[in-house]
């Protein structure tokens, strides 16, 4: 709108550029004191960090320069605990069943066809380069993401200016990148190859060359703590006397549990317990690289002087176990450590040193990113809602959610593990012991109710038994006790029936569950 004509009276036009004022505060999208712009969201999202088992302990800089100066989510949850359907949940704002990535492969359409044709076109960060945002990624992107079957590495997702995309899974060294659609090789050669730190250091040319008249989105995806676990070298002899947390469920036998949890051997042999405690040493290891790298992208954001109008957002993909109900390691499982994952969050209107017991959950993250940007979230096509109002209340006004869902469709191999011929096929990451992590029938689907005054989880499997899994977690945090034939048969009605909402919700309906 043009100010008052010149020779005209001042006051001829102060009351409708007033009102004009007022309906731009409410309407434009979040920004800080004195910026002329929208704020700057970076999202950090690492691969397979835990969160009940101690896997924030070595991320003492992350904590003081995100949890301490803004929100620590303790009840932030995976919609489904693996790498692949769950990173199409977060950028997607989908539930796996609108996603339909099922698992790391293709053929589950893990960075496949249909994902590329549907969700992928419409995922957060086309959104955010609508609104003028500069876009920079750098790392993991989908387990299967530049292989053949998935367009190769010339395959850029649409809304990304900047493209630093891993080949594959999460390697350390000797990997492919995608680098704006060709095809970048890397050795071993620690200066030059290390994943975190290239992650890193792209980040921050990237915010040397941006446009300061523009806000920009940052998304960097470390591969730790994910196996191979390759620690820095100067980090290779952290933590030796580290050994993975022997309290909770951890080794105790998978009682009145599906039978998955039913199979391993218990107690766990000695060189299973060597094999996990090596594996919770060296995860913790390679997060340090990471703890690092968050230091180092908050102090160039300072000395840039854009760290005011930046939110920082710091998650993983899904947690982890190591030894819980006698497994070794992996995830895959409805139990709170491997759907529980860490979430801190700073920016403008966060106040510092918060804790939040709302649930939140990875398909909230995109609506959220979108809300700061000025996005209208109602024609957005999600299942997540933002959780701007629980950490900023002064910013936006909302609700939270006292039910979801965490789903889940199991893997198996067509012939038997050649660790566990006697269980036939159908199974899949097997251990030498006989136990095998997952299943074609590890396939379930839970409604967790979470509201402060309960804590309670119920899952079906889709198997021959028809298996029901019910917990009480305010008096059974570790979820030992299966009480599904203990419980009124009521309440398992009315959370079975939450439960068939869930599976087929769509968007809105996805957050008004009764």
């Amino acid at each position: 709108m043009d100010g008052p004509r010149r020779g005209a009276p001042a006051r001829a036009g102060l009351p409708s550029a007033l009102a004009l004022l007022a309906l731009l505060q409410l309407t434009c999208c979040v920004r800080c004191a004195g910026s002329a712009r929208a704020s700057n969201v970076v999202l950090v999202l690492v691969d397979d960090q835990d969160v009940q088992l101690g896997g924030m302990t070595p991320m003492k800089k992350t904590k003081a320069l995100i949890g301490e100066t803004g929100a620590t989510f303790v009840n932030a949850f995976t919609v489904t605990p693996l790498c692949c359907p769950s990173r199409s949940s977060i950028l997607s704002g989908r539930y796996p069943h609108n996603h339909e990535v099922r698992n790391n492969s293709v053929s589950g359409n893990c960075s496949g066809p249909l994902w590329q044709k549907g969700p992928e076109s419409d995922a957060f960060p086309v959104y955010l380069n609508k609104q003028g945002y500069q876009t920079f990624f750098a790392g993991k992107y989908l387990n299967q993401y530049g292989g053949k079957e998935a367009g190769g590495v010339g395959h850029i997702p649409p809304g990304w200016d900047q493209w630093n995309a891993l080949v594959g899974n999460s390697q350390y060294y000797n990997y492919t990148l995608s680098v704006n659609g060709k095809e970048e090789k890397h050795g071993d050669d620690y200066q030059k190859d290390y994943l975190t730190d290239l992650v890193l250091n792209r980040s921050l040319h990237f915010l040397d060359d941006r446009s300061p008249q523009h806000p920009f989105f940052i998304m960097l995806s470390p591969p730790a703590p994910h196996s191979p676990w390759t620690a820095a070298p100067q980090y290779e002899k952290e933590f030796s006397n580290v050994k993975a947390p022997r309290d909770g469920s951890f080794d105790k036998p998978g009682k009145d549990k599906h039978w998955l949890l039913r199979q391993p051997l218990n107690p766990m042999s000695n060189s299973s317990l060597m094999f996990l405690d090596d594996a919770y040493r060296r995860r913790w290891q390679t997060l340090l690289s990471v703890d690092d790298m968050v230091e180092k992208l908050v102090k160039k954001l300072e000395s840039i002087k854009e760290l005011n109008d930046t939110y920082i957002f710091y998650t993983s993909d899904n947690g982890y176990h190591t030894g819980q109900f006698s497994l070794p390691i992996d995830k895959r499982q409805l139990y709170d450590f491997d759907i529980r994952i860490p979430l801190l969050v700073r920016g403008p209107g966060i106040k510092p040193n918060q804790t939040l017991q709302a649930p939140v959950l990875h398909i909230d993250l995109g609506p959220t990113i979108l809300d700061i940007a000025g996005v209208n979230l109602s024609r957005v096509n999600m299942d997540g809602q933002s959780f701007l109002s629980q950490m900023a209340p002064s910013l936006r006004n909302g609700t939270t959610r006292p039910y979801f869902l965490v789903e889940y469709t199991g893997e198996g191999l067509p012939t038997p593990d050649p660790y566990c011929p006697k269980l036939g096929p159908g199974v899949s990451e097997c251990f030498p012991d006989c136990v095998c992590e997952d299943a074609n029938n590890n396939t379930y689907a839970c409604v967790r109710t979470l509201d402060g005054k309960q804590d309670m989880q119920y899952c079906e499997f889709a198997d021959s038994e028809s298996f029901v899994e019910f917990y009480n977690l305010s008096s059974d945090p570790h979820q030992l006790e299966n009480i599904v034939k203990k419980v009124d048969p009521t309440i398992l009605q009315t959370m079975n029936q939450r439960l068939i909402q869930l599976q087929s919700c769509v968007g809105e309906s996805c957050r008004k569950v009764k």
